[in-house]
């Protein structure tokens, strides 16, 4: 049973005066589109009757294929609270359907339902997701541009004195739980003017979907102060990027599929094949987790940010580490991921990279209790540790080369991504950056 119907909308509609409701989805590379319709076409999207011109979306459909249909997913209604001066706005969240009524294969969130499916089949009910998506805040200048100035000094969990960052912290966070979300922690995190916000654990859409409010929250509570909120994976050199560690786990009726009491670090045998599913895959999938140009600046050595293939119970320098919390909260940690990733697309293949694991029986290597940063490329190669991708070339060669994960995409999200993230690499390839102009102009 969902939250609301469509009765209970109409109702909440009209009880809080809201005026537009945004339609809302996520193209393939996981910006957000709305269509933003007045109330009194609301029964018209609950009767799953509202069109868009899908043509105009990044890798959706050709001209001549242009209409789709959009179907309102009912229990993500939420009023955003920030808008009432002639009305309200609230957002339902959308897949999206061909006119003959079946899912459209280029909506992310069609795309994620379906890798579900394929879990169900193996027997799990729930793949439960929490994301911690990291930030940073700049200040904006006269004209409302943002700079690269940052608005405090403090590090990690630093209580600074109250500065604007804390305070626009504090109001994304007080914004977020009156949309219903349940906020674990936030806090200052290591680099100046950045900071993250975790919030509790949920089924996957629902987590995704979370992702990306999230991230249209911040960047408008931040604008509200001032300030420019970005998920940019590495905005600043010398500073540690920004990541979106996702915590995972599978389970089957309420049990924790990844705990056994008996078993080694309490983690089952599901637990480690998943874990090998995830080492094996890792280089294929980090084109759709670290989607851009910039991502591979933040994927390097001395930042907290993983760039050798190994996981851990107790090192933090691995891409997979298992958080010391055991029971219902056996998770494994990817901490490749950042926050540019199209989250449903993301889970998409790392589901996909940890089921290949257990339907195939993979074995996990030893786990890596070593600082892998200090370790030589000899030493890494007898350990077996493969490094990620170092460039966006590289990793889409590497997702080109991988079965399941092209699997996990589908034919044509996996066409449309690979077709925009060449075209990104090739301009970034060509481009001639101030650092060569800085480095050779005088020299040569």
């Amino acid at each position: 049973m969902g939250k609301y119907t469509a009765d209970d909308i109409r109702k909440l509609a009209k009880e809080e005066n809201v005026k537009f409701i945004r339609l809302q989805f996520t193209d393939i590379l996981g910006t957000i589109k709305n269509v933003e319709i007045p109330v009194s076409q609301l029964d018209k999207a609950l009767d799953n009757k509202m069109m868009f011109d899908g043509s105009s979306i990044e890798g959706f459909v050709r001209i001549e294929e242009s209409d789709m249909y959009l179907y309102p997913d009912l229990d993500t209604w939420v009023i955003f609270p920030w808008t009432a001066e002639k009305g309200k706005v609230a957002r339902l969240i959308c897949d999206i359907y061909n006119p003959d009524g079946t899912p459209f294969s280029g909506d992310p969130r069609a795309n994620l339902k379906r890798i579900l499916g394929e879990m169900k089949e193996l027997g799990f009910t729930n793949f439960n997701v929490g994301p911690e998506p990291e930030f940073f805040l700049f200040k904006l200048d006269q004209a409302g541009e943002p700079t690269l100035e940052l608005n405090d000094k403090g590090g990690y969990f630093d209580l600074a004195p109250t500065d604007l960052g804390e305070n626009c912290r504090r109001d994304i966070v007080l914004e977020l739980e009156e949309m219903g979300f349940e906020i674990e922690a936030s806090h200052h995190e290591v680099a100046p003017g950045q900071h993250e916000i975790d919030f509790k654990y949920a089924d996957a859409v629902t987590a995704c979907d979370q992702i990306q409010t999230f991230k249209l929250v911040v960047k408008t509570i931040a604008r509200k102060h001032g300030l420019h909120a970005t998920f940019m994976a590495k905005p600043l050199f010398g500073v540690n990027g920004s990541g979106m560690h996702c915590n995972l786990s599978l389970f089957n009726e309420g049990v924790n599929v990844f705990h056994d009491k008996e078993g080694e670090l309490e983690m089952s045998d599901a637990a480690r094949q998943f874990i090998a599913g995830i080492i094996e895959h890792a280089p294929a999938f980090t084109a759709v987790t670290n989607p851009t140009v910039n991502s591979y600046k933040r994927l390097v050595p001395g930042y907290e940010a993983p760039c050798y293939v190994a996981w851990s119970a107790r090192n933090r320098s691995p891409l997979v580490r298992i958080p010391a919390s055991r029971g219902l909260s056996t998770r494994v940690e990817v901490r490749s991921v950042d926050p540019t990733a199209n989250p449903y697309l993301a889970m998409a293949v790392l589901l996909s990279a940890g089921l290949d694991g257990i339907k195939n029986n993979k074995q996990a290597p030893a786990p890596i209790d070593r600082n892998i940063y200090v370790m030589n490329a000899a030493e890494r190669a007898e350990e077996g540790i493969k490094d990620l991708p170092a460039t966006l070339y590289q990793a889409l060669q590497e997702l080109q080369s991988d079965q399941v994960i092209t699997g996990a995409l589908g034919e044509h999200i996996l066409e449309h991504f690979i077709e925009a993230k060449e075209i990104e690499w090739d301009m970034f390839r060509t481009q001639v950056h101030p650092w060569e102009r800085e480095q050779y102009l005088q020299m040569y």
